[in-house]
């Protein structure tokens, strides 16, 4: 490793220091190159650009690897629970027995939204997309929680992230149940917090709601597995937002526009709607020929990933939930079928391994959803429940650095130079 790299730029020579991290590669320190050339760097989708510093996940995209605070994610998603994982990205380390207790007694006292709030889902559409209630929803809190908006006292800051994380199962299962019309189920306390969740969403008042541990374990993994991906566009998307010193709720609310996006937190609903346009095993072959098709729009959905250039480590797990939920519900799925053999023929096929489009987490969640029960309207509200626990920790992480500056990017222009104005009647 270098101290620093030589740049000659302007007619200038630079050093920029070059800042190592705890793993992967380093970093070149350009914070002072337009102060010394007067040049910005073009990074379209700052795919080349760490817009920050952070302790909290890591990604090598060519093997393959996603830890959490050092952890490897199949050891979290197979060994621990979802509120382990929370505690642990929220403070740094697993917990002990009397913590994670004490913890997931916290959360569980936090699970009840405000009564006015029952009236402000009727405020949408029954039809209305889930995402835009939780939208929304999540962003009128701070309407409520005005006592928890202070960003510079940490005490402060902790309460919100709790509010965030247990309240969120809430109003997406409030959600789910606005759409079709059934009452809103009250939390319970003795339920776990994925339990809770599964019975908010599932359970009716006239009858008591079992929960069943197959399904109950494979939504935790689900919820493990998406709980944080390093500087994607939506946490991207929290962390400019709460630069500005914006308060956490509207700042999650933003996270949560941003997951929205097809191209972000509705991948697993494209990939299920594909392997269900693909209907058998036997249309296989021509649809991979689609795919391998540049004049063909079709493009074959939960495979490859903007980061991953090998296999995503949390597609093992997922492959193996799946297993699990549809031999407990004895459901019986030509699209599992038709998801098998799709992965064997491209893991197989030289145009696939050439290209390494392997196959996403997002390639099995769908499957598993939709065999639980969801809707695909549904499918993004999961993910944002999910990936508050990131969005705040990452938040909360930003606040506290002392390095933070309200997010400025800077653009190449192209547009018009300096012109004067031509009064109306002399334009021609």
């Amino acid at each position: 490793m270098t101290d620093s790299v030589k740049l000659n730029a302007a007619g200038k020579d630079l050093d920029l220091k070059v800042l190592s991290g705890s793993v992967g590669p380093d970093v070149i320190d350009i914070r002072k190159l337009y102060a010394q050339t007067g040049m910005f760097t073009y990074d379209p989708g700052f795919t080349s650009t760490a817009s920050c510093d952070s302790a909290i996940t890591y990604i090598d995209g060519d093997e393959g690897v996603l830890l959490h605070r050092g952890y490897p994610i199949g050891q979290l998603a197979e060994k621990s629970t979802f509120m382990e994982v929370c505690h642990l990205l929220l403070n740094g380390e697993l917990p002990t027995k009397d913590e994670l207790d004490k913890f997931s007694y916290t959360i569980s006292r936090h699970t009840m939204l405000h009564e006015q709030l029952a009236t402000f889902y009727r405020g949408f559409r029954r039809d209305a997309h889930p995402m835009a209630i939780m939208c929304g929803v999540v962003g009128a809190l701070s309407a409520f929680y005005q006592d928890s908006a202070d960003i510079t006292d940490p005490q402060q800051r902790m309460i919100a992230s709790h509010r965030l994380i247990a309240k969120m199962p809430t109003i997406a299962a409030m959600a789910y149940k606005y759409s079709i019309g059934q009452p809103f189920m009250s939390p319970k306390n003795n339920l776990s917090y994925t339990g809770n969740f599964l019975q908010m969403t599932f359970g009716v008042p006239a009858e008591e709601y079992v929960v069943n541990p197959v399904v109950e374990r494979a939504m935790d993994r689900i919820f493990i597995l998406h709980a944080d991906h390093e500087q994607n566009a939506s946490t991207s998307t929290v962390r400019l937002a709460g630069s500005s010193g914006a308060n956490p709720f509207a700042c999650i609310a933003a996270g949560i526009a941003c997951l929205w996006g097809p191209a972000h937190g509705g991948a697993n609903e494209a990939a299920l709607n594909m392997l269900r346009e693909i209907g058998t095993v036997d249309r296989i072959p021509e649809y991979i020929a689609r795919a391998k098709d540049k004049n063909d729009p079709f493009r074959l959905m939960g495979f490859g990933h903007r980061v991953y250039k090998n296999y995503d480590p949390r597609a093992t797990v997922m492959q193996q939930t799946v297993r699990e939920v549809l031999g407990e519900l004895g459901v019986t799925d030509p699209v599992f079928d038709v998801a098998i053999a799709l992965e064997e023929m491209a893991l197989s096929d030289p145009y696939f391994i050439e290209k390494k489009l392997f196959p996403n987490v997002d390639f099995y969640s769908g499957v598993i959803l939709s065999a639980i029960g969801f809707p695909t309207t549904m499918f993004t509200a999961l993910f944002a429940l999910a990936r508050t626990v990131g969005w705040v920790a990452q938040w909360n992480e930003m606040i506290s650095d002392p390095e933070q500056k309200i997010g400025r990017p800077r653009q190449l222009y192209t547009g018009p130079t300096q012109r004067d104005f031509v009064p109306l009647a002399d334009r021609t």
